[in-house]
């Protein structure tokens, strides 16, 4: 049984059986019974208005003026992308046997990761989601990882954030006003095995009015 089938059927003892649950449940995934693990090479990311030009701190533009013709008239459209994330990863084995005689790697040992979670936090302690940041999010995005490594593309930011509080008081600001946070990403998988595994990067974003591309 997951551990949200037993906290739904927790019946009169919730909270003590929910408690331990919860425990249990960050036991597996943060240990694991996995004999293999995620190392993150990379985490980068790349804004809406350049979506090719990644980086590994990301400044997300809140709102980019796109300039629409229609006919003999031309006029700046307001535009809210959504913001992308690119992780780089390879697993390691546990145990890595010796200098002699190194353990390597089965198809059994690579790990499929299928959801992440996005959490915002600011240095100066100040993160109330939609107040001082925006609101933390879960994702589904899938590839599987092995011992030479692969890439996973992923939303880092949502374009709803940029429509809601507190990135739209951001816009029409230029630059003369940003919110700088860092990005919490933690992507949960299985093995082929299904055994839980997952591992957590960071990402420095600062959210502007930033200059339009050309």
């Amino acid at each position: 049984m997951t551990c949200w089938g037993y906290r739904k059927a927790a019946g009169a003892g919730l909270v003590l059986f929910v408690a331990l649950a919860s425990a249990s449940c960050g036991d597996v995934v943060r240990q694991g019974r996995s004999p293999a693990y995620l190392v993150i090479d990379n985490l980068m990311g790349a804004s809406g208005a350049k979506p090719d030009d990644f980086d590994h701190t990301l400044d997300s533009d809140v709102v980019t003026n796109i300039k629409v013709t229609e006919g003999e008239n031309t006029y700046f459209a307001e535009t809210f992308y959504e913001d992308r994330g690119e992780l780089e990863a390879h697993i390691v084995l546990k145990d890595p046997g010796t200098p002699g005689s190194p353990t390597q790697p089965s198809e059994a040992n690579q790990i499929t990761i299928n959801r992440y979670h996005v959490r915002f936090v600011r240095a100066d302690g100040r993160n109330t989601p939609g107040v001082d940041v925006p609101y933390e999010f879960d994702g589904a995005a899938t590839a599987t990882f092995g011992p030479s490594g692969a890439r996973l593309s992923f939303v880092l930011v949502r374009a709803q954030a940029k429509r809601e509080a507190p990135l739209l008081a951001l816009r029409r600001m230029g630059g003369a006003q940003l919110i700088s946070t860092i990005a919490e990403v933690t992507f949960y998988g299985q093995d082929q095995a299904g055994n839980a595994v997952k591992a957590t990067g960071q990402i420095g974003v600062n959210f502007a009015d930033w200059a339009d591309p050309e």
